[in-house]
Order: structure tokens, then C-alpha cells, then sequence
């Protein structure tokens, strides 16, 4: 497979988990969809929920459903508190695990946020052919994850390997 040598745009969702946030203070969602959009990428799809796992696990299957979404950002739920319960909602639905994506984030935090990175439970994997980034609710956070890790993956011309251009061996969807 040889790498591509022009930008090849994805079709991404953003979801934004908050108990606390709607669309005139979703800073996070809002940074995520601007930075997909200056990197080249379609939004497909927006929505905002209330961390409750079922109505998480709703929409996303909805989106890993659809053949036209290449890839699924989402904000928030991934702490300790009470109502954190993005992992719960989301790695039954995953297909393979990105453990490599968790562990790159946490790396990386530690030079941000100092040991506080290992409260964050980030993770990324892939469902039904569809890339999935589960990132902190802060908006400093997702700055952290886009800038250092998901944009160049999602970018085809990213060397040695990305994954846009995995997407074509993933196999049929089921």
C-alpha cells in the first residue's frame, strides 16, 4: 500500500457529553468541529447529551451505522465522578481497542497537567469500520489530542502510516 500523497477528506461526528454544557457553552464540541473543518474534514454530525450511557450508545450507533461516517470525536463523560460513564457506553460497542491512542494522550498530558493525566480514562478504537476518539471534556484537553495525535492520523499524507489509509483494508461492514 502506498501512502497518499493528496489530502483525502473524512466524514466525522462530534458528540458531546455534558450534564452541564448545551450548544452556547460547548466550547470543546466547538473546537473539535472548527479544527476538523481548517484540517479539511466534513462534519457529517453534531449532537450534545446528557452523560447517560444509553442515550451515548444510541447515537453513536446510529453514526457507526452510517457507511458515510469515517469517524466519531467525542467529548466528555471520561473522568471519575459519578456521571463519567463514556467508557461504560462506548467499549461494548467497539470492535478493537486503540490502546496505543489512551496511552499516547496520557503521555503526552503529563507534560500539561503534571500526574492529574491519570484520571483521565481517553481511549479510541474502532467500530463497524469507524474510528472513535473518546477525549476528556475540557476544551484544553481535545487541543491536546487533535494537535498531537488524531489530525495527523486522520491525515492520509501523515508518514510512515495513518489511519485514513487503513481505511480501505478494514473489511466489509457488518
Amino acid at each position: 500500500m502506498k501512502p497518499a500523497t493528496e489530502f483525502v477528506p473524512l466524514s466525522l461526528c462530534v458528540l458531546t457529553v455534558s450534564d452541564t454544557r448545551d450548544a452556547s457553552n460547548d466550547t470543546s464540541g466547538d473546537y473539535l468541529i472548527e479544527a476538523l473543518l481548517a484540517a479539511g474534514h466534513q462534519l457529517h454530525e453534531r449532537a450534545l447529551v446528557n452523560d447517560d450511557r444509553y442515550r451515548m450508545r444510541a447515537i453513536v450507533s446510529q453514526w457507526i451505522a452510517d457507511e458515510a461516517v469515517d469517524g466519531v470525536l467525542i467529548t466528555g463523560g471520561t473522568g471519575f465522578t459519578g456521571r463519567d460513564s463514556t467508557p461504560e457506553a462506548i467499549e461494548p460497542l467497539l470492535d478493537k481497542v486503540m490502546p496505543g491512542f489512551g496511552e499516547m494522550f496520557r503521555a503526552i498530558s503529563i507534560e500539561e497537567i503534571g500526574t492529574s493525566s491519570l484520571q483521565s480514562r481517553a481511549f479510541a478504537g474502532l467500530a463497524n469500520r469507524t474510528f472513535i476518539f473518546c477525549l476528556p471534556g475540557s476544551t484544553s484537553a481535545c487541543r491536546t489530542a487533535w494537535e498531537n495525535i488524531i489530525r495527523a492520523q486522520l491525515d492520509a499524507r501523515t508518514r510512515p502510516c495513518n489511519l485514513a489509509n487503513l481505511r480501505p483494508r478494514l473489511g466489509a461492514r457488518d
